[in-house]
């Protein structure tokens, strides 16, 4: 209970922009009541009202469960001073008692809401069932149930003292030995009380504590948060640009692909020859001298033709005499040429490339590799 009053209470501070008070209910020794009652009852229809009015006393005992909503015991005594119930009398000073269990609905705290500060006066409703007792001198004494309803008018009059007026109706619900047979709720089976009640009041209440001022922190958490959101927006357009960059080399990706295939130049023994050399030299040896033959025959037959020279050298020695070596064999097959075979220096285009790697047998990347294109 304890937990549904703290939540109930902490989600009105949420969702009221007044509301800053947070419930706390006692412990479970708290928000006792004891109070000694004192009235009048008589007949309330029926039978002369005042005629047979006559004194009443009780005592109670309750705790208050919530701000709304509490619960009790009471016995109540009629005082015998004169006849009721068609000139039936009690056989003892007594002639009728009451006793049962209520319960309690502040109707202030309902309906003008629950503050912190005590108020000086609230109004209960108050509903209740139990066991009643007729006295009288002859005849059978009888048990009946009885029900109750009626009002409380409470005044504070410290922290713990009280004064309570009490207009209420005790009904005899079960009707035995009154004249009337039926049973409920009838005014002819009916009295009216109105009683003073003299009450103690254990406990401190219900108090309030201050729900927490969060402004700050939930105001920084609203940054953080709006921080966060503006990376994940700059995060979703940079994504959306990494998107459309994509979609826009796919699309290039694919017109290349649509594209018919263009050779360029296709190299194959009859437009490549090759000129081997020695380690460490450049000149060229009488069985490479046929190579330079079918170079020079070929350009002879295409005048428009013209011939790369790419000279190499294998990775055998230092580096620096490896790349003059593959520009001195480069120049060894341009010069040959030129010299021998009368070849016009413009078609032919002789360079070192350095250190070759194109075969797997090291000795064999010592050459000149001479390619013939016709355009």
């Amino acid at each position: 209970m304890k937990r549904l009053i703290l939540a109930s209470a902490l989600v009105g501070c949420i969702m009221g922009a007044s509301a800053q008070d947070l419930i706390e209910r006692p412990t479970f020794g708290d928000n006792w009541q004891l109070g000694l009652d004192g009235g009048i009852t008589t007949p309330l229809k029926g039978h002369s009202f005042f005629g047979n009015m006559r004194p009443t006393v009780g005592l109670h005992l309750g705790k208050q469960l919530t701000p709304l909503f509490g619960l009790g015991i009471e016995g109540v005594a009629g005082i015998n001073t004169s006849t009721v119930n068609g000139g039936r009398s009690s056989k003892t000073a007594f002639d009728d008692t009451y006793l049962g269990a209520y319960g309690t609905f502040n109707l202030t705290n309902a309906f003008c809401g629950f503050r912190c500060e005590p108020r000086p006066f609230t109004i209960d409703a108050v509903v209740g069932i139990g066991w009643m007792h007729d006295y009288v001198s002859y005849g059978s004494d009888h048990s009946n149930i009885g029900a109750k309803a009626g009002l409380n008018f409470n005044f504070a009059v410290t922290d713990h003292f009280g004064i309570s007026l009490k207009p209420s109706v005790l009904w005899n619900v079960t009707g035995n030995g009154t004249g009337h047979d039926d049973q409920g709720l009838d005014l002819k089976r009916a009295n009216f009380n109105l009683t003073v009640g003299l009450n103690y009041n254990f406990g401190p209440g219900f108090e309030c504590v201050n729900c927490p001022d969060n402004s700050a922190e939930l105001s920084e958490l609203n940054g953080r948060v709006n921080a966060l959101r503006a990376e994940v927006d700059g995060r979703n357009a940079a994504l959306a640009a990494a998107d459309a960059k994509n979609a826009e080399l796919t699309a290039a990706l694919a017109a290349a692909n649509a594209k018919p295939a263009k050779i360029i130049k296709e190299n194959n023994l009859e437009s490549v020859r090759y000129v081997f050399f020695k380690i460490g030299s450049s000149v060229i040896t009488a069985d490479q001298q046929p190579n330079i033959e079918m170079i020079a025959a070929y350009l002879n037959n295409h005048p428009k033709a013209t011939v790369q020279v790419r000279g190499y050298a294998s990775a055998d020695g230092p580096a620096d005499v490896n790349e003059r070596l593959a520009k001195a064999r480069a120049e060894s097959v341009k010069n040959a040429l030129i010299k021998r075979y009368k070849i016009d220096p413009k078609r032919i285009n002789a360079e070192g490339e350095g250190i070759g790697h194109m075969f797997s047998e090291e000795s064999w990347n010592r050459v000149s590799i001479c390619t013939l294109d016709a355009d």
